[in-house]
């Protein structure tokens, strides 16, 4: 297999969703059974090739970076700018093949699984055909090899988001939340834009190789790093956006009103993804600074969400919550310098958080089966209060549910343990080198937050008596498509898919896959070399497997006691704790923050703006014009009465006149010798005496 086959595959990868979605936009309601058939099957097409390349790029080519560059623009001269040039293109390396087969994988279990969930839609055949959408903007941002089509890819996610969020949008909290996630990711967006920019100014390419290779020459065309750092942090802008980062974090969970499906695809494994992906791809530019500002953005985003999981009832809403908090853990791994453990956690992450989404998405399921059975219509299939008892009606949904709960616990045997601890033993690393020792304790006490707030929702869905026995009998598994996706992901949540070493991911294939970048400006751990880190993270792994476990123990010790024997009364505890409640309840009243500060600041500036515009703006136009009509009346009767008066006056005067001297006008001869005659006579008689 040749490099120009795999770059011709990849390129297939990236234009089959898009045909997908042609096809099911313009032909979808004339397909069999809408076009679900060919979307899924296009997607299993596509994962298959996915692999193909995956493991053609680690057999063959393991260390070589396939890329394929065309001049997109080359103008000799630009007025004011000079020569102009933008090579675009698209590129293999170890982290694309991955991406490009968690990306499939991920869109083809959701494709499979919404051929049973979302049957009998109204928009079966739209829906559908935006899945494929979303695919294919994903997948162009995994292969771009430059910074331009990066953004142009990052806008189509934004758009998919939007109109996959926002399928029902009769409900106008969907509809809401379409424009807030739409709204909100725009806020990261501009950042982003910015960012690209000062490094279009500064090295006139925007490939990432072209950066790259530009700043390790030495041949940064500024004097100092603060305008790295700051090109570094405009970009990590779109991260904070697109994975729902502090402080534009309020998005992701409003996005639970989209079909749970697509939480699954878009807002838990994939999209959400793409800003930890962003940041792992332009690592090597990031600064010592940029870093350890990625890195407390992390565990803020970490430690907030995860306590704010804890108080949500909603089973969407816990697992939302729960997204943020991991997604804050990949971008703290990233940011302490942890480079493949934070990659690695993305890649596990996607396979237990896209199970767990389509576990709670079975329960739903077959809670509106019940329900409408009952023609209930006021309890909320959502609210794990109203669920219990399902581990028996729903065998498959409760134990792959609980391997995917294990799995983001960071219990061994799982993935999420290989990956959890080596974030851990990055931050215990780069608090030790640089005292930034906030950032592990964060990460530890995130941990035993995670795995409380995970099993409390195991517990209180699945055991014990369901809330209303006559609705049991009505419960019952669901279908092959929706859980045949469970039992895949639930396989993938084991670690031998990554490791043969159940303690240590360090020594698989992934991590021999995904070398650290050597940064080609300080990195995170400031004055020390790379090799001291790694030093420093090897001597940490055993301290931070031990304490992990110790602290996922605990919370899930916390929660048996607590949910499932009783031992400890959870809404004693809540009424004693009243306002700390009331706070997490109300998610750190982030929300009410913003609508009183930049929501009603837009409205009253907005308002502002338009009393200035009817008053100001409108009133002089307004009476400029009130002016000119007043000027223009005294001016017309001005000429109507003065101008024509003068011009009519005469013209009258002119008239009696030629009336007058018509009568003496007769054009006789005769007539005028005797006028002539009375002349002579008059002038003899008035000059006689002279």
């Amino acid at each position: 297999m040749t490099q120009e086959l795999l770059l011709q595959l990849s390129t297939a990868i990236l234009l089959l969703p898009l045909l997908s979605f042609l096809l099911l936009i313009f032909f979808g309601k004339r397909l069999p059974r809408q076009g679900d058939a060919i979307a899924t099957s296009i997607l299993g097409v596509a994962l298959l090739t996915s692999l193909v390349i995956l493991i053609a790029k680690l057999s063959l080519f393991h260390d070589e970076l396939l890329d394929y560059t065309f001049t997109w623009v080359d103008f000799k001269n630009v007025a004011g700018i000079g020569p102009l040039k933008l090579d675009l293109g698209i590129m293999i390396d170890n982290v694309t093949a991955i991406m490009l087969v968690v990306v499939t994988m991920i869109s083809f279990v959701v494709h499979l699984f919404s051929t049973a969930y979302m049957s009998g839609d109204v928009r079966y055949s739209r829906y559908f055909a935006y899945l494929g959408f979303f695919s294919f903007s994903m997948l162009g941002i995994v292969i771009t090899n430059n910074f331009f089509l990066m953004y142009v890819f990052w806008e189509l996610v934004g758009i998919s988001s939007y109109l996959l969020i926002g399928h029902w949008y009769e409900k106008k909290s969907a509809a809401d939340a379409g424009k807030k996630a739409f709204i909100v990711n725009r806020i990261g967006d501009v950042g982003m834009f910015i960012g690209i920019n000062i490094l279009w100014a500064n090295f006139h390419t925007l490939t990432f190789d072209g950066v790259f290779s530009a700043m390790a020459s030495g041949h940064i065309p500024f004097d100092s790093n603060p305008w790295l750092t700051a090109a570094g942090i405009l970009i990590f802008c779109g991260a904070i956006g697109k994975s729902a980062q502090f402080p534009l974090h309020v998005w992701l969970p409003d996005a639970m009103e989209g079909p749970t499906p697509v939480s699954a695809l878009i807002h838990a494994a994939t999209m959400v993804a793409a800003g930890v992906y962003l940041v792992a791809r332009v690592f090597p530019m990031m600064t010592a600074d940029a870093l350890v500002f990625i890195a407390y953005i992390g565990a803020i985003t970490a430690f907030i969400s995860a306590t704010i999981a804890i108080a949500q009832n909603d089973i969407k809403k816990v697992l939302a919550y729960s997204t943020v908090s991991q997604l804050g853990y990949m971008v703290m791994g990233l940011g302490v310098g942890a480079y493949a453990a934070g990659f690695f956690h993305l890649v596990t992450h996607a396979a237990f958080k896209a199970g767990l989404f389509l576990g709670s998405g079975s329960v739903i399921h077959a809670m509106h089966y019940a329900l409408h059975h009952q023609h209930d219509h006021q309890t909320d299939p959502q609210d794990i209060r109203n669920l219990g008892g399902l581990k028996n009606r729903m065998p498959i949904t409760f134990w792959t549910f609980v391997i995917y709960t294990l799995a983001i616990s960071g219990i061994p045997l799982t993935s999420g343990f290989l990956s959890k601890d080596e974030i851990l033993a990055g931050t215990l690393a780069f608090g030790q080198l640089t005292g930034h020792t906030l950032i592990p304790i964060t990460g530890f006490l995130v941990a035993g937050l995670t795995a409380f707030y995970m099993f409390r929702l195991v517990i209180l869905t699945f055991m014990g008596e369901h809330k209303d026995a006559t609705r049991v009998e009505h419960l019952h598994e669901s279908p092959k498509p929706m859980t045949i996706p469970l039992v895949i992901l639930a396989c993938l949540c084991f670690f031998a898919f990554y490791s043969f070493n159940p303690i240590g991911a360090s020594s698989g294939w992934f991590f021999h896959a995904v070398e650290r970048p050597m940064s080609v400006v300080p990195n995170a751990v400031a004055a020390a070399s790379v090799e001291v880190f790694e030093e420093a993270l090897h001597h940490s792994h055993a301290t931070a497997m031990y304490l992990s476990l110790t602290v996922a123990g605990l919370g899930i010790l916390l929660a048996f006691a607590t949910y499932y024997w009783k031992k400890v009364n959870a809404e004693a505890i809540a009424k004693a704790v009243a306002p700390v409640h009331s706070f997490l309840v109300n998610k750190w009243y982030f929300d009410e923050l913003y609508q009183a500060t930049a929501v009603a600041g837009t409205v009253g500036l907005s308002r502002v703006l338009g009393w200035f515009d009817n008053k100001v703006i409108d009133g002089a136009v307004n009476g400029v014009g009130s002016i000119t009509k007043l000027t223009s009346f005294v001016s017309g009767k001005f000429d109507n009465i003065v101008v024509d008066g003068v011009v009519n006056f005469l013209a009258y005067l002119a008239g009696f006149f030629g009336l007058m001297f018509r009568k003496v006008q007769t054009g006789r001869v005769q007539t005028y010798i005797a006028f002539v005659l009375l002349g002579v006579m008059l002038l003899f008689f008035m000059y006689r005496g002279v």
